[in-house]
Order: C-alpha cells, then sequence, then structure tokens
C-alpha cells in the first residue's frame, strides 16, 4: 500500500531522518510543522515560522503522502557503492509541506519525468545498515497509480 508500511514491516528500524516518524500504532509518517498564525506548514519540527516569523505558534503534524513533483535532477555520479542514474527530486505535497527525496519505480529519463506529475510517499528498509549494523526505514517518491 502507498505510504503505508505495517507495523511487522518497521519493527526494530530506526528512522533515517528526525521527521521519519514510525509510531507503535499505525503506519509511518513524516511530520511537519504548521504555523497558526499564517498556515505555513514546513517539514519537520520548528518553534518559529520562517514565513512571518511567529514564535513557539507552530504544531506538529503529519504530512500528506500524496504530493507533485516540484523540480528533480538525474543523479549520474556519485558515491561509490551507489547505483546510479537515480532521480533526486522536490515535492510538494498536499497541504503544505516541501521534501526532498529520491523518485523511484520510474525510468530515470526526462522524457518520462514530467514537472506537476502526481506522486506518492512510500516507506521502505533502507538498502544498508550503519557501520554499528542498524536497519534504518527510508522514504521515496514514486509516480501516483
Amino acid at each position: 500500500m502507498p505510504g503505508n508500511a505495517d507495523n511487522s514491516e518497521t519493527a526494530g528500524l530506526l528512522p533515517v531522518v528526525p521527521f521519519l516518524k514510525i509510531p507503535d500504532e499505525g503506519s509511518p509518517y513524516l511530520e511537519g510543522s504548521r504555523c497558526s498564525e499564517c498556515n505555513t506548514t514546513f517539514l519537520g519540527e520548528r518553534s518559529n515560522c520562517a514565513k512571518c516569523g511567529s514564535r513557539d505558534g507552530l504544531e506538529s503534524l503529519p504530512l500528506a503522502n500524496q504530493g507533485e513533483l516540484y523540480v528533480y535532477s538525474i543523479v549520474c555520479r556519485s558515491f561509490p557503492g551507489i547505483e546510479v542514474p537515480y532521480v533526486s527530486a522536490i515535492v510538494d505535497l498536499e497541504g503544505g509541506g516541501t521534501v526532498k527525496g529520491n523518485l523511484i519505480n520510474i525510468d530515470p529519463k526526462p522524457e518520462k519525468i514530467k514537472m506537476g506529475m502526481p506522486v506518492e510517499v512510500i516507506y521502505k528498509k533502507a538498502p544498508r545498515k550503519d557501520a554499528e549494523g542498524n536497519e534504518y526505514l527510508t522514504y521515496y517518491f514514486q509516480p501516483k497509480s
């Protein structure tokens, strides 16, 4: 299911970034902050609004698992061990929040990728462990089916 991973798939995994939340009950989600003064939504936790300057008026909320592709780059050269080409993308989520991540399940060719195309967030176990052997849950974008 897009955006959803059940608890058996996420048990024991650590979030790859602080704004990826793995609740004990329910599906993983990306967390944002919404300003109570100007209603702007940001990725991650904040105490000040970057748009209107309001202090301590931001509330945490789960961000949507759907959005549209804002911009992308096809990466053809990377660190050793990183498979290329891959698509690095910035996505505007429905309801607010802008997120950077990789766009998967699409041919990495400009004629296949369209600005504004609908995408969805999916959650998967990261392909590598860290030096201590920890495994992580990460997120990707894919074209919305």
